[in-house]
This record gives structure tokens, C-alpha cells and sequence, in this order.
């Protein structure tokens, strides 16, 4: 259950971070005629060039692929931060009072 709710909290970390990182510009200098955004991965795009049309296109495989990268991220921050403390061996040295 305790795993169930730590996969939960990173899958929410993950979609948080991801939509957060679409207000992140990530166009190369290159690309003319459109803004990229999301971050690693450019999952957001607005046309400039013919901005009469509907200008945002959202490419579902970098939300996909941005999604899990933070996911991942998240569940190893968790586990490393909800990591249990090791317990002193009995019968071993005995702090003094």
C-alpha cells in the first residue's frame, strides 16, 4: 500500500512538473515560425507564423515521454527522501550516557 501511494504522489509530481515545464520556451535558433515549450522535451507548440488558424499543437509523445522522465525523477527523490533509517545491530557498542 505504501509503495501504491508513493507511485501515486510521483505520477502527480510528474504531470505537474511536465504542464509547469510548458511555460519554459525550448525553441532552437534554428526553428523559424514556431515556439517550442516543455522541458527535456518539447511537447508544445504555437505556430507564429499563421496565427489566424488555432496556433498550439501539443505533441502527445513528448507529454508522454516528459510525463515519465519526471515521474521517475520524482519516485527516486521520494525514495531516497522516505528512505527508512537503519537500525542499530543489538549486542553491538553501546553509546555511553
Amino acid at each position: 500500500m505504501v509503495e501504491l501511494k508513493k507511485a501515486l504522489m510521483a505520477l502527480v509530481g510528474g504531470v505537474a512538473i511536465t504542464l509547469v515545464t510548458g511555460l519554459l520556451p525550448n525553441t532552437s535558433s534554428i526553428l523559424v515560425g514556431a515556439r517550442w515549450y516543455g522541458y527535456p522535451l518539447a511537447w508544445l507548440i504555437r505556430m507564429v507564423v499563421a496565427p489566424e488558424y488555432f496556433p498550439w499543437k501539443v505533441e502527445t509523445v513528448g507529454l508522454v515521454a516528459d510525463i515519465v522522465v519526471w515521474t521517475l525523477i520524482v519516485l527516486v527523490i521520494l525514495l531516497v527522501a522516505m528512505r527508512r533509517p537503519k537500525t542499530p545491530v543489538e549486542g553491538g557498542p553501546k553509546a555511553t550516557q
